[in-house]
């Protein structure tokens, strides 16, 4: 069953009274597909929105929730409680995941007690399973792109944003529609981000709404870049996680952290929202092609590219930074997806391509680091600056794959045709995989990786592409 996506809110909307925890005690059959009917709707940016009505609730793909048994639904001779005709008649309902709350947990705790209505439960949960396979309920991002497409061919924007701005546009677009879709009682499930320090797995369990504070203190540095205000101040570190710390610190002492867990978040979320829109008017008051403008590193994130920093005025390119931010946005609000059950596709072919080009180009000045740290396990062979050297070839498969030729000797080492020709091994794997690896969101171990040639050399490659990962 293919189930309709609630309606956008905006700041402003109120919310009405209602909720309830789920029903004490196992039910005698499995929830129902989608899972438990969803509570109260997630806060816009600033308020508390209405709760939604007349769209079915989206289907979930994993973890059901429950909490304690709430009042049950009155029935018509106002005795507070559904008759067992009446409680029949919501079975299909409710194997639908259409109930409401108070309605879902009334059946649930009936089907304890009722072995007929149990059974039949059960029949009519397996009939709602033929219908279609659990899949996410946010439109194809690739319908995004047309409607905007077809629009601006119509009638031309004024200033459009150009192309390299594009997947941080659409990547900031889709996160806030997950967050317009998080349950009220969602806000406060721990959100697992994990990431590669050096050699070792690192990881922190984190709010909703320290994960929008952490975007906050880190698209900080692209907006100080480009002459918006940094939301820490303009002396604020540009590590990322002094940053997000510092961050953190500024809510607390503000009293930003306390309160319900969605207001919480609904400020954070607000803060981030405005920002990420005023990056992308910014980027199309600039306008130009990609890598036209540059900047140096020296007021961007450090770590866009290893080892630039030790180059004498290192400078990148605009293009990248805004690709670099919305690399981070997609792989967060993955992070946030997974923490509440919500299926969350790739980026547009496009601009996952985009994202694939930008790790790519990182691989090398990674490949450098570790080797200077003396982790790298190939040995090291040396070359005149800008001579060929050893290449790894790297094959990305998927909308957004490409074949890349990486140099292992040397960050500047040229890539000819006689190098990869002779390319000291191979690596394949999908798009997807690619960039989880490079934001440590999996290991090189849980990676569906294919590879032949020197596997001290794949070794190197796989793992200088998680060390690329932060917080």
């Amino acid at each position: 069953m293919t189930a309709a996506r609630p309606g956008s809110r905006e700041p402003g909307d109120q919310e009405q009274p209602g909720g309830g925890a789920g029903a004490a005690g196992a039910p005698r059959v499995p929830a129902p597909r989608g899972g438990r009917a969803p509570g109260p709707a997630a806060p816009g940016p600033g308020t508390v929105p209405a709760v939604r009505r007349g769209t079915a609730p989206r289907q979930r793909t994993g973890r059901e929730r429950t909490g304690g048994r709430p009042g049950a639904a009155p029935g018509p001779e106002g005795d507070g409680r559904l008759t067992h005709q009446e409680l029949m008649s919501l079975l299909g309902v409710w194997a639908l995941d259409a109930c409401s709350v108070q309605e879902a947990a009334c059946v649930e705790a009936h089907l304890n007690d009722c072995a007929r209505c149990a059974d039949e439960a059960l029949r009519l949960r397996d009939a709602v399973t033929l219908l279609g396979p659990p899949r996410s309920l946010d439109l194809d991002p690739q319908l995004r792109h047309g409607v905007l497409e077809s629009a601006l061919a119509r009638r031309p924007a004024v200033r459009p944003v150009p192309g390299w701005a594009e997947p941080y546009d659409a990547e900031a677009a889709r996160l806030d529609a997950l967050l317009h879709d998080i349950n009220a009682d969602e806000w406060d499930i721990p959100v697992r981000v994990r990431w590669f320090a050096g050699e070792e797995r690192a990881g922190r369990s984190l709010t909703v709404a320290q994960v929008l504070d952490h975007l906050v203190a880190m698209d900080g540095l692209l907006a100080r870049a480009v002459g918006l205000p940094d939301p820490l101040g303009a002396d604020a570190p540009a590590d990322p996680l002094e940053r997000t710390e510092t961050r953190w610190r500024l809510v607390t002492a503000a009293g930003g952290d306390s309160g319900p867990a969605r207001l919480v978040a609904a400020r954070a979320w607000e803060e981030w929202r405005e920002q990420s829109r005023e990056l992308v008017r910014t980027a199309a008051r600039r306008g130009g092609r990609t890598g036209e403008e540059m900047l140096p590193v020296s007021v961007c994130d450090p770590g866009i590219f290893p080892g630039l920093g030790a180059a004498a005025g290192p400078r990148i390119p605009l293009s990248d930074a805004y690709l670099n931010r919305a690399f981070a946005c997609w792989t967060h609000a993955g992070d946030i997806a997974n923490a509440v059950d919500y299926p969350y596709e790739a980026p547009l072919g496009a601009h996952l391509r985009l994202l694939v080009d930008l790790t790519a180009r990182r691989l090398p000045g990674s490949i450098a680091g570790r080797r200077r740290a003396g982790l790298a396990t190939t040995r090291a062979r040396l070359t005149t600056a800008g001579a060929p050297g050893r290449t790894v070839h790297l094959e990305i498969e998927g909308a957004g794959g490409g074949d890349y030729w990486i140099p292992l000797d040397s960050p500047t080492a040229a890539v000819t045709r006689v190098a990869a020709r002779d390319a000291v091994a191979q690596v394949a794997l999908a798009d997807v995989e690619f960039c989880r690896l490079a934001a440590g969101r999996q290991s090189p171990a849980e990676a569906a990786v294919a590879g032949q040639g020197d596997q001290a050399a794949i070794s190197d490659v796989l793992s200088a592409l998680t060390a690329l990962s932060r917080l």
